[in-house]
């Protein structure tokens, strides 16, 4: 057995794992390649770009480390790692859908959340487009979520007041930024408008670094936070 020689000091790369996985999943997951799979599709997920992001049957099956830990015997870790991607479907870690390329129908496995499920349903729908790329062959085209059902969804009942400032950034925001300024809001517990509107004012104004906020939440909301105190 190889000895794992320890996590490197400082500069690594800290991947976001929901809380729920601890509470509501690892206590259900009995099958160790399910557990495996589970956490290399956190892991692989959050290393790709946009909005809606999904994984093949291939992107995991390139990865021969990933393979080996699955089973010692290439024909197996196949098998294996067909069943592990059924159980998490099974499971509802992930959802499924496919669409029918030049190649042939491809199956996409989203992470099961309200994104992957509107990406899901727009692909029920038809809301897709091939990219004639490798990496990402679909690019997925759900409506943007309301700003009205966004606030209503993550922070509360809407008041006259509430709903005339949504107006006024509606008017002013590209709709395309709303959902990522909630989901860094509700990230940071901080589930208010003022808050969300602090984050959409500095995207306008000192430009917008998603990545970067998506990565290290508690930095951006230190960061959000300063700039909200220093412009009042």
């Amino acid at each position: 057995m190889d000895t794992f020689q320890g996590f490197s000091d400082g500069k690594g790369r800290l991947i976001p794992v929901p809380g729920q996985f601890f509470s509501d999943l690892l206590p259900q997951i009995d099958h160790l390649g399910e557990l495996k799979l589970a956490l290399y599709t956190l892991w692989l997920l959050d290393h790709q770009e946009g909005s809606f992001r999904y994984l093949r049957r291939q992107d995991f099956a390139r990865d021969e480390r990933l393979m080996r830990g699955l089973a010692a015997q290439k024909g197996s870790a196949q098998a294996a790692l067909d069943d592990a991607l059924k159980r998490l479907v099974r499971r509802g870690f992930l959802l499924q859908a496919e669409v029918v390329l030049e190649a042939g129908p491809v199956e996409l496995y989203f992470l099961n959340s309200p994104r992957g499920h509107a990406a899901v349903e727009a692909i029920a729908q038809g809301d897709w487009r091939p990219t004639g790329e490798s990496i990402q062959p679909v690019e997925v085209r759900p409506e943007p979520a309301n700003l009205f059902s966004l606030y209503e969804a993550h922070i509360g009942p809407l008041t006259p007041l509430i709903a005339e400032a949504l107006q006024d950034a509606e008017a002013t925001y590209p709709a395309s930024w709303f959902e990522d300024a909630f989901r860094i809001a509700v990230e940071n517990n901080a589930r208010n408008w003022r808050y969300v509107e602090t984050i959409l004012r500095r995207w306008k104004e000192k430009g917008r670094h998603e990545r970067k906020d998506r990565r290290d939440t508690e930095k951006a909301r230190r960061r959000y936070t300063e700039w909200e105190d220093d412009s009042n």
